[in-house]
């Protein structure tokens, strides 16, 4: 607003000049101004003294700040009235509306970025390296494509540990629910019972072998057997057999061709099968000197390594597919095996497949030996 070059107490000045019968005419003359000037400070400062004056200044000047508060907040409200519809939980959606705001409205920064509760910096800020997360988004979409049953844990250890990419889990989280990959959480109904004695953890590999059987169907109908048997130690895969039947003389035969590239196992753990209990298996234990542990009769969390490793086996590719044939079956097996022993990220391991545990101790032993 323009100022008066004539301050308060020169206003009040020529007010009294006039009163005390000075012709108007040459008042305005002496002191440079119109006669509108004059009968306009006469009207509204007539019979005033400084006090009074100054008063009504700080009147006049608290009005017009609360009229632009006013209008601030009418139109605060009126361009929160057209996004009351929209969720404004994300900076990224509220900054979007802000400058929107800014460009149809014709208000200020500071006032868009106070209606919308973020900082001139949001509203600044540019995103980058879209292109990289294009390529996040992709791997994502691939991994959750191929493997049906991976949450974001197993798809971010895959991508860290075995493709040794540096992207921060944050960042892979936010692309993984912006492509709403989620996987429903079910609810478990557990018992209360008491807390079982943890297995041992062995120490080195070859020390605790576990052994189980699975059951499944061809698409003809057919049912067919697996034996797993897995080394506790890395819970690496070190065989899947497939065939209709599966008896102990089958047993032996699969232990013994892994014994040789292998190494012979301290221990191996099973159920009370018929095949693990009866003599065949005994009495082949007992000429290779490995000690049979049977776990009790209706505990199978006795042999819990590898009933999680089944689970896994049941989830990632059996329960995923309609085999034809056992040889079908045999070959979906050896190659989702590998896949398992160097590739698949394992929880219980940290993130990293049960190749690279093996690797790991190998590489402290020998710089330990020199």
């Amino acid at each position: 607003m323009k100022t008066s070059k004539f301050s308060d107490s020169q206003i009040l000045a020529i007010l009294k000049q006039a009163e005390a019968g000075a012709p108007v005419p040459e008042l305005c003359r002496e002191h440079g101004m119109s006669s509108a000037t004059f009968y306009k400070w006469r009207a509204k400062f007539g019979g005033m003294d400084a006090s009074m004056m100054a008063r009504l200044k700080e009147l006049e000047t608290e009005n017009a700040r609360l009229k632009k508060m006013y209008a601030e907040e009418r139109l605060k409200a009126e361009i929160l009235k057209e996004a009351i519809e929209k969720k404004l939980v994300k900076p990224s959606r509220r900054r979007e509306l802000a400058q929107k705001a800014v460009r149809e409205k014709s208000i200020s920064v500071t006032l868009a970025c106070a209606v919308f509760s973020i900082s001139e910096t949001c509203y600044r800020y540019q995103a980058r390296l879209s292109d990289e997360n294009a390529q996040i988004a992709d791997w994502l979409l691939r991994l959750t494509t191929t493997h049906r049953s991976w949450g974001f844990g197993m798809c971010f250890y895959y991508l860290r540990n075995v493709k040794r990419f540096g992207w921060n889990h944050k960042r892979v989280l936010r692309i993984y629910r912006e492509l709403e990959l989620n996987l429903r959480i079910k609810p478990k109904k557990r018992l209360t019972r008491e807390k079982p004695e943890p297995l041992a953890v062995p120490q080195m590999k070859n020390q605790c072998w576990s052994m189980d059987f699975m059951h499944d169907q061809l698409e003809d109908g057919r049912s067919f057997r697996l034996l797993n048997i897995i080394d506790d130690f890395n819970r690496e895969g070190l065989a899947i057999e497939v065939d209709f039947s599966l008896p102990a003389e089958r047993v032996v035969r699969v232990l013994n061709q892994v014994i040789e590239w292998r190494g012979k196992p301290k221990e191996i753990r099973s159920d009370n099968g018929p095949e693990y209990i009866g003599s065949v298996l005994k009495n082949w234990a007992e000429s290779n000197g490995v000690t049979l542990k049977f776990i009790q009769p209706g505990n199978p969390q006795q042999n819990a390594y590898v009933e999680r490793y089944n689970r896994t086996v049941r989830y990632e590719w059996l329960s995923q597919y309609l085999f034809a044939s056992i040889a079908e079956v045999q070959d979906y097996a050896t190659e989702w095996l590998w896949f398992y022993n160097n590739e698949r990220p394992n929880k219980a391991l940290g993130g990293i497949p049960p190749k690279y545990k093996d690797n790991l101790i190998t590489q402290a032993s020998t710089s330990s030996v020199h």
